[in-house]
């Protein structure tokens, strides 16, 4: 009996697509592409200028609105020298002789020895005092300031052997009716403007005496 021939089977390899390479060709810029690029960059330099002359002139704004506050404070200044010098006028002691006080001169004190308290204005005599703070509006807060100054012109007069009495007054261009309350129950004076002149208004209580 004949035998059979075997057949060997030849395995097939699988076949792997062809990739096709694909040439890219370079874009060509054109001439219009090229200006139409400097014009934009011409452009967004212009902005930069525009921004940096804004900016320019913001601070010459700056400066000038500057300038012009330090104009209005020294304005501010002067006006507030005029108050003082509105409200310490020569005939101030005759507005404390009705009360029974006579006083012969007023004079400004800048104590620096162990106190540093400054007095706009000080009523005076050989046996008493009244120490004058100026302020264009009267507030609750500038009222204990002064009493607290109060305190500092007793201890200074101690170490120097003044022994007058001292009082206190408050002076204001600008009235508050609660602040002004607060302070003639204080024991403290004050003065404001009235017309073409200043009125003294006495504590309610007995005036302090440091």
């Amino acid at each position: 009996m004949p035998t059979k021939a075997t057949v060997k089977k030849t395995k097939k390899s699988a076949q792997r697509p062809v990739k096709k390479t694909v040439k890219k060709t370079a874009k060509k810029v054109t001439w219009d592409e090229i200006q139409q690029g400097f014009k934009e960059i011409e452009k967004a330099q212009k902005e930069a200028w525009a921004a940096i002359r804004e900016t320019q002139q913001a601070h010459k704004e700056t400066e000038k609105a500057i300038r012009e506050t330090q104009k209005n404070v020294g304005g501010l200044s002067n006006s507030l020298g005029s108050i003082v010098e509105r409200i310490l006028t020569p005939g101030l002691p005759k507005k404390f002789k009705k009360f029974g006080y006579s006083f012969g001169r007023i004079a400004s004190y800048s104590y620096t020895s162990g106190v540093y308290a400054q007095i706009d204005g000080m009523l005076e005599n050989g046996t008493q005092a009244v120490a004058v703070e100026v302020k264009t509006k009267l507030r609750q807060a500038d009222i204990d300031d002064h009493l607290v100054r109060m305190k500092k012109i007793r201890k200074h007069a101690n170490e120097h052997g003044d022994t007058r009495q001292f009082m206190g007054a408050m002076a204001t261009f600008i009235t508050d009716e609660t602040a002004k309350n607060y302070a003639l129950n204080k024991g403290l004076f004050v003065i404001e403007p009235s017309g073409e002149d200043v009125k003294v208004t006495k504590p309610v209580v007995e005036p302090r005496v440091w």
